[in-house]
């Protein structure tokens, strides 16, 4: 067993059906499994209750959300409370009519929400129109309190800013989670694929390493194919867990579900960040300018 210097997490790698309903239950019973194999912190992927359905622009779409709380957060919040676990709950939340967000509950051991994140970074590619969908977040970057420590989330489009990982990081995360939905154009996938994938990971791997803790990343898997056609996207799945010096102590695979377990390891995160002192060395009186679009 994890000693009290360490969390146990898990991350739920897993593909979608159309019924949000089962995608829930299904979701539930995987916070089950992740707790009894020892997890203290489950994580699910982004937008879970559904497949990825910002591949098109149609305001139908927007039945699909849900307030917080509602029906996502009472479900996980009793899995939460049964299994002892924080669990990270993505959702499509629905604020107010004609407003919404994606967000992350953070559900304690106990089943209360003890935290909301919003996604702040909100990306428009072709088949990532999610702009159309969601408001920018306004909240804020935020780290959490929970029975197992101290935990932040940022959700996806996320990854890619150093500036959401860096305050996040310094309100005390241990973890950085980033619930996400990412996958292959498929024309895209033979020319560009891999590295796009190795930038998603370097990138990440970088958040760890400029910020001395540890990132864990859950995608979800499965070629998703939009009811009326087309190509659809190939979510590459590839969940990983890296330390404060970069290293990938856990990854799942690329093409299947998986629950995948890894340690947090307090004394680890003091031992490089004493060695790599990065966060003593900021020099905080120089960085004017970071918060204007560009320096012209």
């Amino acid at each position: 067993m994890p000693s009290p210097r360490a969390i146990r997490i898990g991350l739920v790698q897993m593909s979608m059906s159309a019924d949000p309903d089962e995608n829930l239950a299904k979701a539930v019973e995987r916070v089950g499994e992740a707790a009894r194999a020892g997890a203290q912190v489950v994580c699910l992927p982004e937008l879970y209750r559904s497949p990825y359905f910002c591949q098109k622009e149609d305001a139908r779409l927007f039945d699909l959300a849900e307030p917080v709380p509602g029906p996502s957060t009472h479900a996980l919040g009793r899995a939460a409370r049964e299994a002892g676990v924080v669990v990270v709950a993505p959702v499509f939340e629905r604020r107010a009519a004609g407003l919404y967000h994606n967000s992350a509950a953070i559900l304690d051991a106990t089943g209360d929400i003890v935290g909301l994140y919003r996604k702040m970074h909100i990306p428009d590619d072709p088949a990532f129109y999610e702009k159309f969908y969601f408001t920018p977040g306004d909240l804020g970057f935020r780290a959490f309190d929970t029975q197992k420590g101290r935990i932040g989330t940022l959700i996806c489009w996320d990854q890619w800013y150093p500036e959401g990982a860096r305050l996040t990081a310094l309100q005390g995360a241990v973890v950085l989670f980033y619930p996400t939905a990412i996958g292959w154009h498929p024309h895209e996938k033979a020319q560009h694929g891999a590295g796009q994938h190795d930038a998603w990971r370097t990138v990440q791997r970088g958040h760890a390493i400029a910020n001395g803790v540890y990132v864990a990343v859950v995608n979800r898997v499965g070629h998703e194919v939009p009811p009326e056609g087309g190509p659809g996207l190939e979510f590459w799945g590839s969940s990983f867990v890296a330390d404060p010096f970069g290293v990938v102590v856990a990854e799942a695979p690329s093409d299947a579900e998986e629950i995948l377990l890894a340690t947090v390891d307090l004394d680890r995160i003091e031992e490089v960040r004493r060695n790599w002192p990065f966060l003593r060395d900021r020099r905080i009186d120089a960085y004017s300018g970071l918060e204007r679009r560009f320096l012209d």
